[in-house]
């Protein structure tokens, strides 16, 4: 009976093993305030979905280090991940929340052999923030979002991480004079890196954008979906934003290529996107094969 055993036992050991490695790594950027204690449980979703894939939460820029500089922060994620997409032939997914998103969408447009297949953008701010919240007042208790922009838009503002995608639709002259992150990203403001940034981000396979209408922090909720206010502070919807219709970073292309995918979900706020398993099934779970 155990010779018999024998067989079925390998044959089981090197099925896991090829199950195994059919799953992508998956890498986790964290975003404002917060740090690798607070994805346990989203790792813990995706390790019992798929037992053995290999998922990185990067321990960079936790709590107060995240208001860092964007830029020094996605050297610093770069520095990071690089190895990991290195070591990882056939890709990796890239799954960032809040500011997270945005760190890693300058990843994806400044790397340019980057070998992501999914980006999922959880409850990022992607077409910036403007608007009245608790993570505002703990970094400017004594400004509303009317008044930000002095604070923002000049140089020492954009020292400051929330300053670097701050997006105040009543200063957008401002915002564009000053702005050193969000604006290069988007293509809003040209500098000699936009082809190239823009054939870096269209390397991804798949564009997977999360949000809802009860978030409480990114403001407007829409723009976790690349909708953003207007100068009247109605929303103007991704598909109708100039970056995108002029697609200076490649939005349009990836959307007209079928691989950008929207799932909006109602009742949940900010702070628990990445531990509800509601959202883990019907928004994460099928991009992570």
């Amino acid at each position: 009976r155990d010779l018999a055993c024998v067989p079925c036992a390998t044959d089981w050991a090197t099925l896991q093993t090829l199950t195994t490695q059919g799953y992508k790594p998956v890498i986790i950027v964290h975003g404002l305030f917060d740090g690798p204690k607070q994805f346990k449980t989203l790792t813990h979703f995706i390790t019992k979905l798929h037992p053995g894939t290999e998922v990185s939460v990067i321990d960079l820029f936790d709590n107060l280090a995240s208001l860092k500089p964007m830029w020094r922060q996605v050297r610093g994620f770069r520095n990071a991940v690089y190895p990991i997409m290195q070591k990882s032939p056939d890709g990796v997914h890239l799954l960032c929340f809040s500011q997270g998103g945005l760190i890693c969408r300058a990843l994806l447009s400044t790397i340019p052999d980057h070998n992501v297949h999914t980006f999922i953008s959880l409850s990022s701010p992607q077409a910036g923030q403007y608007g009245d919240t608790d993570y505002l007042k703990w970094v400017f208790p004594d400004h509303m979002k009317s008044t930000v922009f002095h604070i923002c838009y000049n140089r020492f503002g954009q020292k400051v991480s929330i300053c670097d995608y701050w997006n105040d639709p009543h200063e957008r002259s401002r915002f564009l004079q000053s702005s050193s992150f969000l604006a290069l990203l988007n293509g809003e403001k040209p500098h000699i890196g936009m082809t190239a940034w823009r054939e870096n981000f269209l390397r991804i396979r798949k564009l997977v954008l999360i949000g809802g209408p009860d978030d409480g922090v990114i403001t407007p909720w829409q723009s976790s979906h690349f909708g953003f206010y207007d100068r009247n502070e109605n929303i103007v919807a991704m598909r109708k934003q100039e970056f995108y219709t002029n697609d200076t970073f490649g939005l349009k292309t990836l959307d007209a290529r079928g691989d950008v995918s929207v799932c909006v979900r109602a009742g949940v706020q900010h702070t628990s996107w990445h531990s509800n398993y509601t959202v883990f099934n019907s928004c994460i779970e099928k991009w992570l094969t």
